[in-house]
């Protein structure tokens, strides 16, 4: 009886060369969500997304008192003759996300600006979530 060793390895990596053959990178299904940032302040919470090349217009923002819905969509400016063949790796099409928030906003105070592909989002939070945390003074027995 000859021993065979098993690489488990061998067959991951052969797996992952298969996908990598198939994998189609120009398809124009492929639907990509922007890259979100959130930092959290004692009265806000501020949310940073990523959407280059995308016009103010072309986006659509709803915000709840626990959740920021974002959706737009990118247009291809690329007009090819039918002579002319463009690859590309930018991502076309609509696109939804919505990022949930674990505290209450006030979502009528909600400031937004959108500058250089940045979209800042402002949520200030609402006053029971600002005073939520309560600073309790240890007071030493006299001596």
């Amino acid at each position: 009886m000859t021993l065979i060793r098993y690489n488990p390895w061998k067959e991951i990596n052969a797996l992952q060369r298969l996908l990598e053959d198939t994998r189609v990178p120009f398809e124009r299904d492929f639907i990509k969500v922007p890259s979100a940032e959130l930092t959290q302040t004692d009265d806000a919470v501020y949310l940073k997304l990523e959407l280059p090349g995308m016009d103010a217009k072309d986006l659509d923002i709803q915000v709840t008192e626990n959740s920021v819905s974002i959706s737009g969509e990118r247009k291809s400016e690329t007009k090819t003759e039918d002579k002319d063949r463009t690859l590309t790796e930018f991502h076309y099409g609509k696109f939804h996300r919505v990022i949930p928030l674990k505290i209450k906003i006030q979502n009528t105070e909600v400031t937004a600006e959108y500058k250089d592909g940045i979209l800042n989002l402002t949520l200030p939070k609402k006053e029971e979530e600002k005073n939520k945390v309560v600073k309790v003074n240890l007071e030493q027995p006299a001596a």
